[in-house]
């Protein structure tokens, strides 16, 4: 199951009780304090695992507690530092405080990590209060209590290329025959409900990351049809392949429609540069003719094959053009 949104509540571990003691040795009668300090409480760490393409762990574990640091002893003996937790998230993983709203981190590389909330400091023991003046001190430290937040997950796949358009475009065809990925195809809308990741291979050693999202309906930025939900996963994509009917009655105005709601969900969209496709072209005789200033637009059929080499070397054009 693929789950890109989640919430989860951590609590980092307090830091352990100062010690208060004294030398009680032989032939030491009157021997100063020593009480040591208390132990680190244990942070939890997000950590990023390449091999993690969902959030599905995180939303059936709401909640993560770190132990708390040992109490100090005496003879100065500190106490025992507490194990960090370390939860593992995929590439892509965005943490966002639910309280201030505040992004925390975003974590893209694969050797990414954060302590997201730290262990609270141990407290002194009474041997670091002795002092000329006050050689018997009898009072230690409470520990620092560890931080405690409620945070939001979300995942935004990170991409090359992105898909983008109707329910039924043909997005998730095209995917399957350019690329291994199998998603799920069907001759009626929605078929597709969670983003698909295809590795396509180009030339002896080269390939880039297709992201198939599930199709966009007018609305989609305000969060229509879970709208919100699907874009922010082209928000990383370098590469924008808007895929279109080739029989729809008014093509420019789906691409407009299409290109509007990506801009306002997010003004990022803007500048990335973008392809459009006209499928299912073994459908019609007629193509049309189109044209849309510093865009191309080509025609494909995804069954029987026409236009997907040049569909490739578009977007590898466009990829290394804007490395």
């Amino acid at each position: 199951m693929f789950v890109d949104w989640t919430k989860v509540s951590i609590k980092s571990g307090n830091g352990g009780k100062g010690c208060v003691a004294f030398r009680r040795e032989k032939h030491v009668p009157k021997g100063g304090p020593s009480g040591g300090d208390g132990g680190q409480g244990g942070d939890v760490i997000l950590k990023v695992d390449p091999n993690l393409f969902t959030l599905k762990d995180l939303k059936y574990h709401k909640s993560y507690k770190a132990k708390n640091g040992g109490p100090g002893q005496g003879a100065r003996k500190r106490g025992l530092d507490a194990e960090s937790i370390i939860i593992k998230v995929p590439p892509g993983t965005v943490i966002i405080d639910e309280e201030t709203n505040q992004v925390l981190a975003d974590l893209t590389e694969q050797t990414s990590s954060v302590i997201i909330v730290a262990g609270g400091k141990g407290g002194h023991g009474n041997a670091t209060f002795a002092t000329s003046t006050n050689r018997a001190p009898r009072y230690c430290e409470l520990g620092i209590p560890g931080e405690e937040k409620h945070l939001i997950f979300e995942l935004k796949v990170i991409s090359d290329v992105g898909l983008v358009g109707f329910p039924n475009a043909g997005k998730s065809t095209l995917i399957s025959k350019i690329s291994a990925a199998k998603p799920k195809i069907a001759d009626y809308p929605f078929t597709t409900l969670t983003p698909n990741l295809g590795i396509v291979k180009y030339g002896s050693y080269r390939s880039f990351v297709m992201a198939d999202i599930p199709g966009l309906i007018e609305g989609a930025h305000q969060g229509k049809g879970l709208g919100h939900r699907f874009l922010r996963h082209l928000e990383r994509t370098r590469v924008l392949v808007f895929i279109i009917d080739i029989s729809s009655d008014d093509i420019i105005e789906q691409y407009q429609t299409l290109n509007s709601e990506l801009e306002q969900h997010s003004p990022m969209f803007k500048i990335k540069p973008r392809l459009i496709v006209l499928s299912k072209a073994d459908l019609t005789t007629e193509m049309p003719e189109l044209s849309i200033p510093d865009i191309d637009i080509i025609s494909i059929s995804a069954i029987n094959g026409d236009g997907l080499e040049l569909l490739i070397k578009k977007i590898v054009q466009i990829l290394e053009s804007n490395a």
